[in-house]
């Protein structure tokens, strides 16, 4: 661990918190060259269990950082749901069987890994894109937190400051119940639960105590993000609550290698039963099977509190919860891997952050109940959001109004997936209705719908950001959106006909297209990584017509041009497509044209690697796996085409027509900051 006796350091970023959230920020910066710190209170990684499940979404991310088939490969997929309730006489039955992801959304499917695994992934990818100059410092306890309020503004300055404590390896391990009245041994995670006080004060007092282990630290910082969980020191000291509610409803979790004869134990479940309460079966990697068990409410716990009483909270108090569900089917274990307990409830920060200096994300900011699968996903996916902001600004490629949009879009998704899991979970822990006259019980028929109708939610591909800076939707109503309050609205309203298949404000989906100058096929997501950049997506339609080629010819010249946006924003000492790449994907038969047919901003050359091979797709038959239908599938037109403009995270600002490249220069011009000296033009 490293030392320190009262130094002081310079950050661009501090981040406290080293769970998936934290730790996708960290990857991000990482990529993009930022100097960020990232510090966790535990001493060692994370523990067995905690979150498990990852959509369809999360993946496309991970597989942009480069660590997707890492996880694709180590987990168990996902993809078939049975649900289960009881018949006439009481007894459970298999009443459907669903698909678990929808067919077609997505190239991957819902899959199940420990969380511990994808936190290795995490290391292991800042490691390599920082060349070992970021490690999460574990065992670290931040103290105290300062903002000076009166150059916030200021993009150079630092205006926090937090003072950091080094525990002694003691001090940060979480105390855990092991021993199990049947001689085996297991790892709970109740320290993590919802239903255990925060321990943070109680880390610092036994801390001061133990002079000998620890030191201190002051970090200056330009800005800050609190990725530190449901308890989230970072929310207290800036003075933000979360707002909502919890429900009566308690529920223990088991990780075991199931003894069973239930004949689905090893397919996603949800079952119903008639008087004994609900279970989901989400089977694992390495032949574990997680079990989300009703146990029964609050209010029947005569005279005790459950958050002071839990004692009466045991692993085989959930197994036999679990076995009366089940019955007549038999389930017992003799591999218990984790288990923990949890109360439901549903909270929102009143606000994401304050001065766009400090920043929450994941349980820091929303919590909720995690059968539906959403918690460690939309944590990373906040932070997914606010890396590419924040790696921009600090850079100097991208002025602060940008890092408005981090709360607006995501507090959107967070209201989202309160209300998505405030009806899940209700329908999920209620009674099933004996009869249509049953007005107390839930109706299986609303909860399968309720289930199918969620399903695009729970997938991820359903995000839908509104109006804003960066993207340019029509502006709602009569006036001005609820975006255009909370940020500045940008100048320019696309044209969505011309590509109604690329929804802006969502992430572009994925066809295969062909590489020009080899025929090698790709997913056009593969060509976009995450590093950063921004996306000028040129789909010029049949250029072997001479309107189509004269119409990329026209905005090509612009595009060329030393005033252009490509080399306005773009410093003379960086790689050309470092900022602004420009990806092309043509609708001409491949064999009727040459990549050097083609314009050279479109192929731009490097003294070192020569022409660049690498940006011109056609939309063309594939000899081996088919053909991607780029222009159909999205229906645009091959005699028309259209501009793209996508954000650093995959999602899409803007769609226009193929040469207006003047709406396209207002659009980057609106927040990206000039680099070589350049005068602004006049639009």
């Amino acid at each position: 661990m490293r030392r320190y006796s009262m130094a002081e350091d310079h950050v661009d970023v501090l981040i406290v918190g080293a769970g998936p959230a934290g730790l996708m920020l960290a990857t991000w910066l990482a990529k993009c060259g930022v100097k960020a710190r990232i510090v966790d209170k535990r001493g060692t990684k994370i523990f067995n269990g905690q979150a498990d499940g990852l959509q369809c979404r999360t993946l496309e991310i991970l597989d942009s950082f480069g660590i997707g088939h890492r996880a694709w490969r180590e987990s168990n997929h996902m993809l078939e749901i049975c649900l289960w309730n009881p018949d006439s006489n009481g007894v459970i039955h298999r009443s459907s069987r669903l698909p678990d992801t929808i067919p077609g959304i997505s190239r991957f499917q819902q899959v199940v890994l420990h969380q511990g695994r994808i936190e290795r992934f995490f290391l292991d990818a800042i490691n390599e894109f920082s060349s070992g100059g970021v490690a999460v410092e574990r065992g670290v306890l931040p103290m105290s937190l300062e903002i000076d309020q009166s150059c916030v503004e200021d993009p150079e300055a630092y205006p926090i400051t937090a003072n950091l404590r080094h525990l002694s390896e003691e001090d940060a391990t979480p105390k855990q119940s092991s021993t199990m009245s049947n001689g085996l041994s297991s790892q709970d995670g109740l320290f993590r639960s919802n239903l255990m006080a925060d321990d943070t004060a109680d880390l610092l007092k036994t801390s001061e105590l133990n002079q000998k282990a620890n030191t201190t630290e002051t970090i200056k910082a330009k800005y800050m993000v609190g990725a530190d969980g449901a308890h989230s020191w970072v929310r207290k000291e800036i003075g933000l609550k979360l707002e909502g509610e919890s429900t009566d409803y308690i529920w223990g979790v088991l990780d075991i290698v199931p003894i069973t004869d239930f004949p689905d134990i090893r397919s996603r479940c949800a079952v119903h039963s008639a008087n004994s309460g609900s279970i989901m079966v989400i089977p694992r990697e390495n032949k574990l099977v997680r079990l989300y068990i009703q146990l029964t409410t609050t209010s029947k716990i005569q005279g005790q509190d459950s958050r002071t009483d839990r004692s009466w909270i045991t692993p085989q108090v959930i197994l036999e919860s679990a076995q009366r569900i089940l019955s007549p089917y038999k389930l017992d274990y003799r591999t218990l891997d984790w288990w923990t307990a949890y109360q439901i409830g549903q909270r929102v920060g009143s606000s994401f952050g304050v001065h766009d200096r400090v920043f929450l994300a994941g349980d820091a900011v929303h919590t909720h109940s995690p059968k539906a699968g959403q918690g460690m996903n939309v944590s990373m996916q906040d932070a997914y959001n606010l890396g590419w902001k924040l790696s921009s600004v600090i850079k100097g490629h991208s002025n602060r109004s940008i890092l408005k949009t981090y709360e607006f879009e995501r507090k959107a998704i967070a209201h989202a997936l309160i209300e998505f899991d405030h009806k899940f979970s209700r329908l999920f822990s209620g009674r099933p209705a004996k009869d249509i006259m049953d007005e107390e019980g839930i109706s299986m028929d609303e909860f399968r719908d309720a289930f199918q109708k969620g399903n695009l939610f729970a997938s991820g591909i359903a995000v839908d950001y509104g109006r804003s800076l960066i993207v340019t939707k029509p502006v709602a109503g009569n006036g001005a959106s609820e975006a255009t309050a909370a940020t500045t609205s940008t100048p320019v309203t696309g044209i969505q006909d011309l590509a109604p298949g690329l929804k802006v404000g969502q992430r572009i989906p994925s066809v295969k297209v062909l590489n020009q100058s080899d025929a090698r096929p790709w997913h056009l997501q593969e060509r976009l990584p995450s590093n950063g950049t921004w996306r000028l997506l040129v789909v010029p339609g049949d250029v072997s017509q001479p309107g189509q080629k004269s119409r990329l010819e026209k905005l090509c010249g612009q595009l060329s041009s030393p005033e252009s946006f490509l080399r306005r924003f773009t410093p003379n000492t960086a790689r050309y497509d470092s900022v602004i790449e420009v990806v092309t994907i043509h609708g001409a038969p491949r064999q009727s044209v040459d990549v050097f047919d083609f314009p050279e901003v479109l192929r731009p050359f490097h003294e070192v690697d020569g022409w660049d091979y690498e940006k011109i797709f056609v939309d063309d038959q594939s000899y081996h796996e088919g053909h991607g239908e780029f222009y159909k599938t999205f229906n645009i037109r091959r005699d028309e085409g259209c501009l793209v403009i996508l954000r650093p995270d995959q999602y899409i600002s803007y769609v226009g027509k193929l040469d207006d490249y003047e709406s396209a220069d207002r659009f980057f011009s609106e927040f990206m900051l000039p680099q070589n000296n350049l005068t602004l033009p006049k639009v």
